[in-house]
């Protein structure tokens, strides 16, 4: 399938993973729209990739149709990757061992709401855009890339509401491949481990916090690069034969406990 001249849509697109996604596919050649909460950040990787940027909850139906819209203007929509998302901390019993000290249901319900049933709904609004295009060859129409994490693996203590969410998204990738082959649209999802994005740069002292991440790295011992993560990215995109499948990329790293 021909990508470069088609339209993309990147979620979570202003920064991190979602960005140097962006970033690869507008070299590529493909029309880029940037989707993300983040007016500051999207506008400014739209601008700089020569892309549009939409302000959109990935859980909002009406915000994501009209993403999807706007890219079907410009070119058959082909191409999706799902990096939007959201962590969470916490401990599923208190420190008090009193009822309101439990994990709060609300916050959980939100990340298993942005992380995974927003997942859900870019690909099966996307997914139903790209069932209108022509198909190449091999009946292909559109690939997505959805992002989960080694947490779904490898959940770490206080990550049960973002592991269960990423578990999920591992749990979406074959029957949505299945679902889907019908319309010539395939399936991958990426589990990234230990990756440099801007978050880690928010916390006191970051290079000796970076440090302490990667002791657990096998091998190369560092943190991943988002243009690794985007590179994976683009050969799941582009490989007609990858299919169903979740790879991680992580240095060989498995999260202990805590």
């Amino acid at each position: 399938m021909e990508l470069a001249g088609s339209s993309a849509i990147v979620t979570g697109g202003g920064s991190g993973l979602g960005e140097a996604t962006s970033r690869l596919l507008a070299a590529r050649g493909l029309k880029v729209t940037v989707l993300d909460l983040d007016e500051v950040g999207g506008n400014r990787v739209a601008k700089e990739i020569g892309g549009r940027f939409m302000a959109a909850n990935v859980t909002d139906p009406e915000q994501v149709v009209a993403a999807v819209d706007a890219a079907v203007a410009d070119a058959p929509l082909r191409v999706v990757v799902n990096c939007a998302g959201i962590p969470s901390l916490a401990r599923t019993v208190g420190r008090d061992g009193t009822y309101g000290s439990a994990h709060d249901l609300d916050a959980f319900r939100k990340v298993v709401e942005v992380n995974l049933i927003g997942t859900f709904n870019v690909v099966r609004l996307a997914a139903t855009a790209m069932s209108h295009n022509e198909p190449d060859a091999d009946g292909a129409r559109g690939s997505i890339v959805n992002t989960t994490s080694v947490a779904a693996f490898d959940g770490q203590i206080g990550q049960v509401a973002y592991s269960a969410s990423k578990g999920g998204v591992v749990g979406l990738t074959l029957p949505l491949a299945r679902d889907l082959g019908v319309v010539g649209v395939r399936v991958n999802t990426i589990a990234p481990g230990l990756i440099e994005t801007p978050i880690y740069d928010t916390v006191p002292n970051p290079a000796e916090f970076k440090d302490r991440l990667a002791k657990d790295v096998v091998f190369p011992r560092r943190l991943g690069r988002a243009e690794e993560f985007a590179s994976l990215a683009w050969e799941l995109l582009s490989n007609s034969y990858i299919n169903g499948e979740v790879i991680r990329i992580d240095g060989g790293v498995r999260l202990p406990p805590k």
